[in-house]
């Protein structure tokens, strides 16, 4: 790396990490709200979360804190995520020394949380990019692909060894989501175990505060991952296909629509977001369905319940904690003023616990009337692309495997992805036996 490019390294982790970080240390001392679950977050379950939600719940709709406001309340979070006064992406005032040190700092290459990405960027721009995808997403588009996911999904199952240790995240709730969104996507079979390994280690890019050891390794995971897409994306010029890439190469190349930065962005976001948060909504399922096996029961009885149980794990413990926001220009939310230029950080997690909105809200229940109004998927312009997506992974990838396998028992072990945002599990390490009737698959794969 030049000196010049170290430097600019520096100055993007002071900026973005390094004086963030030291802030919200020094203020969850103080006892800050903000800065206690920017710092509780990296250690705590959600479910251990939940007293200081419970704490930030108790401040009213929008509780202050140093730099704007923080909310665990429903409607709160829905309008703010749904505002025209409220942007997505953080940017220093234009002409301060900060914003001048920013501008001169900014990565070349990926950034999920820097513009063009699709996370930080508002209309025209936002509504050009998100246009060239959504289709591929629609419920209809999804619905075809349930066949092909069932298909991935038993031949990944068949590779579990019955009645000895295995890792089910490592073989089979990180696989599924990459095997799917790979094949919509036209990712080569080879280098969707690349994709993987460095769309976990790019995963903390969306935290605050990262120490400098870890930011490296991110954005040293970015390059390479940048490196890749410029390298599959030019292959895919000379040897175009009919998949989503393709499209969008086209585009790119002869309609104008994107310039190379802006397709690169599209396709990185659309690639990572593709699976990272359904690992997680699996290898969160099945932590919550050992802790309950009275509903996993229920959902074994009746199997048409499974879309609602999804939809209640996306609400009981979200693959997103929060998110945050930027205000554009002065407007009101929950009956607050809100100047231009503070933040406010929206708990999604908090607000999927309102209990204006859910009865008994600390209780897990797959029969949940309402659990399809959890926030887990945002809300507005930013709504989640991928969310009849996620949705038909989740059910399936989970049917699939308690279909398969009659006991499922996780093992001491188990352990959290170190990320503040992206919550879910690095591994869950089980022991499962075959269903009566399942057959006993191929032992293809040696256990963990």
């Amino acid at each position: 790396m030049r000196p010049t490019d170290h430097l600019k390294r520096g100055v993007r982790w002071g900026l973005g990490h390094g004086l963030p970080g030291q802030l919200m240390r020094v203020a969850a001392r103080r006892g800050d709200l903000q800065g206690r679950i920017t710092t509780d977050s990296e250690r705590m379950t959600t479910q251990e979360l939940m007293p200081l939600l419970g704490e930030i719940r108790d401040q009213g709709p929008l509780a202050r804190w140093r730099l704007g406001h923080i909310t665990v309340d429903h409607a709160a979070v829905r309008d703010t995520l749904s505002s025209n006064d409220v942007h997505a992406g953080f940017v220093f005032e234009e002409g301060t020394v900060l914003g001048r040190l920013g501008s001169w700092a900014k990565r070349d290459g990926l950034n999920p949380v820097e513009s063009p990405s699709l996370l930080a960027v508002e209309p025209p721009d936002h509504t050009r990019y998100r246009k060239l995808v959504t289709r591929v997403f629609t419920a209809r588009a999804v619905e075809k692909l349930r066949g092909r996911t069932e298909e991935i999904a038993a031949d990944l199952l068949d590779r579990i060894p019955a009645d000895r240790p295995v890792d089910l995240v490592e073989s089979y709730c990180a696989k599924l989501p990459v095997e799917v969104i790979a094949e919509i996507l036209g990712v080569p079979a080879g280098d969707r175990g690349l994709v993987l390994k460095l769309g976990t280690l790019a995963a903390p890019s969306l935290d605050m505060g990262l120490r400098w050891r870890r930011f490296c390794e991110v954005e040293d995971a970015l390059d390479e991952f940048d490196a890749w897409l410029g390298d599959h994306l030019n292959q895919l010029r000379k040897h175009p296909g009919d998949d989503l890439f393709s499209q969008l190469v086209r585009v790119s190349d002869d309609e104008r629509q994107l310039n190379e930065r802006e397709l690169k962005a599209t396709a990185g976001l659309v690639l990572a977001a593709g699976f990272e948060t359904t690992v997680n909504l699996l290898g969160n399922a099945i932590r919550l369905l050992d802790e309950h096996p009275e509903q996993l029961q229920q959902l074994r009885d009746q199997p048409d319940r499974w879309p609602n149980a999804v939809d209640e794990v996306l609400r009981y413990d979200p693959p997103v904690l929060l998110t945050g926001r930027q205000v554009g220009r002065d407007t009101e939310i929950a009956g607050t003023h809100v100047k231009q230029g503070e933040l406010i950080m929206t708990i999604l997690a908090g607000a999927n616990r309102d209990p204006k909105v859910f009865d008994d809200p600390d209780r897990f229940d797959i029969l949940r009337e309402n659990a399809r109004d959890h926030l887990s998927f945002s809300a507005g312009r930013h709504y989640c692309l991928g969310s009849a997506l996620a949705r038909m992974e989740g059910e399936v990838g989970l049917r699939s495997l308690y279909d398969r396998f009659g006991t499922v028992h996780l093992l001491p072990g188990a352990k959290r992805r170190p990320t503040r945002v992206l919550r879910g599990w690095d591994n869950l390490p089980a022991r499962v036996t075959l269903a009566a009737g399942a057959g006993r698959p191929e032992q293809v794969s040696a256990a963990s």
